[in-house]
């Protein structure tokens, strides 16, 4: 059973745009680069399975990931033929899985920050969703409750307000919008990139922030074994959250890469 996608379209005009986020965010995380593209393009801004206001499923598997959005883009904004994908972070492995398994698709692909390869930091992200978990939501009064619980272990006020978009109201009280259970013992699976027996051979841009080591020279082999016709660009001043970060870059990237 595919999971229930949600998805917000940005633009009436010009290049079709998908947008696929990373852990912990929504489509929405992109509204301003969204926004930048105009009217060149008309953009949709997608929740993942188990975030935002997309359904739930039983585990985070990229290839069930992919093939979600898939399902979703075929039934309307790929309906007429394919779009290009923007991809960041564990949205970027979606978007990568997704070029490789349903190529009709895909124009053309942009990964931001991140590899077809295991990656690092799951520590950190298990150090996160651990901090999440410890909140009794049912007993809050307010957001900013949370934000006080969070305060000592997550002291980062970014970080902390990112995270803390995944809570909303609920007619007891608040609730995650993001399925921590899930994402929480499935981690190692978001950590790792399925091995998927295809390559890519429209273009790809792979976007790397300058102060981030998602992306490393011995990971170039890999990409390119999927993705022949890749060109790497480092947006400078940027660590992992690239569009965030420096987006009039990340989007002088995208206009020309996407000839916008």
């Amino acid at each position: 059973m595919s999971a229930a996608i949600h998805s917000t379209q940005i633009g009436e005009s010009g290049a079709r745009v998908v947008f696929l986020h990373g852990l912990f965010g929504q489509g929405k995380n992109f509204t301003r680069v969204a926004k930048a593209l105009q009217p060149e393009a008309t953009s949709l801004l997608v929740d993942l399975p188990n975030h935002g206001r997309s359904a739930w499923t039983q585990r985070a598997d990229y290839r069930d990931m992919a093939a979600d959005v898939a399902e979703h883009l075929e039934r309307g904004f790929a309906a007429d033929g394919p779009v290009h994908v923007i991809g960041h972070s564990m949205g970027g492995k979606v978007a990568m899985v997704l070029a490789l398994t349903r190529p009709e698709l895909v124009d053309r692909l942009v990964v931001a920050d991140i590899a077809p390869e295991p990656n690092g930091g799951s520590g950190e992200f298990e150090h996160l969703l651990s901090s999440l978990a410890s909140i009794d939501v049912k007993t809050l009064k307010r957001r900013s409750d949370a934000d006080e619980q969070l305060r000592e272990k997550i002291p980062d006020d970014t970080v902390r307000g990112f995270l803390l978009q995944n809570l909303r109201s609920a007619p007891d009280g608040y609730e995650w919008q993001a399925n921590l259970d899930v994402l929480r013992r499935d981690l190692p699976t978001i950590g790792d990139f399925p091995f998927v027996d295809a390559t890519f051979d429209h273009p790809v841009l792979w976007v790397a922030g300058e102060h981030s080591d998602y992306i490393q020279d011995r990971h170039a082999e890999r990409m390119r074994s999927y993705f022949p016709r890749t060109r790497l660009v480092t947006i400078k001043g940027a660590g992992h959250w690239v569009h965030s970060e420096q987006p009039e870059a990340f989007v002088s990237a995208l206009r020309v890469f996407l000839e916008l």
